[in-house]
């Protein structure tokens, strides 16, 4: 039996276009990407676009990839920066929907402003308040803490594999999700 390739052969092949290879990283990667995404835009089909978004940038720019960081490091750096951004974007259009319902004479344009629910596939089936409630502390939480306590509690990366995604320091990384559990120990109520 002959063992699966290593990641140097892998993104050798990825390089030279090999189909099964890239097939390999989508089938490999894709729902981890779709999670991380998805704790940060709290949106299953912006989470799909994200996720999918980042392996259409794999596959264009992965003949550019220097490899001084391991793959999937930099997949997951692809997808916080690209569900960061999408975030961000989705904030900015919401300020700029209230903005414009200040002035509108109608009721009809006013956006809704509930907090979306945050749900990852495994607690899709859970619906009950403490679930929400731990939900929506999380996606309050700060941009780069609400990051790093995802790839640590949801993706179980290490403080250095953190490190390496926000391309910051392992002390950085604890920092951050030292204030993480504080902020949640604030905001969620004792059992």
């Amino acid at each position: 039996m002959t063992e699966p390739p290593d990641e140097t052969t892998r993104l050798d092949q990825l390089r030279q276009g090999h189909e099964p290879a890239f097939r390999w990283l989508v089938e490999t990667y894709q729902q981890r990407m779709f999670r991380t995404a998805l704790a940060i835009v709290a949106n299953t089909e912006e989470a799909e676009d994200v996720a999918q978004e980042v392996f259409v940038e794999v596959f264009q720019t992965i003949r550019n990839f220097r490899g001084e960081a391991g793959l999937a490091t930099w997949l997951y750096r692809l997808t916080t920066s690209r569900a960061l951004k999408k975030e961000r974007d989705r904030k900015r259009q919401k300020r700029f929907g209230f903005m414009t319902s200040l002035f509108s004479t109608s009721n009809d344009d006013k956006p809704d402003y509930d907090p979306p629910d945050f749900q990852t596939p495994g607690t899709l089936l859970e619906t009950d308040e403490q679930s929400r409630q731990i939900n929506r502390a999380v996606a309050s939480l700060a941009e780069s803490q609400r990051v790093a306590f995802t790839l640590h509690y949801q993706e179980e990366l290490s403080y250095q594999e953190i490190a390496a995604v926000l391309q910051t320091s392992v002390s950085a990384v604890e920092s951050l999700l030292f204030r993480a559990r504080q902020t949640l120990r604030k905001k969620l109520p004792r059992p």
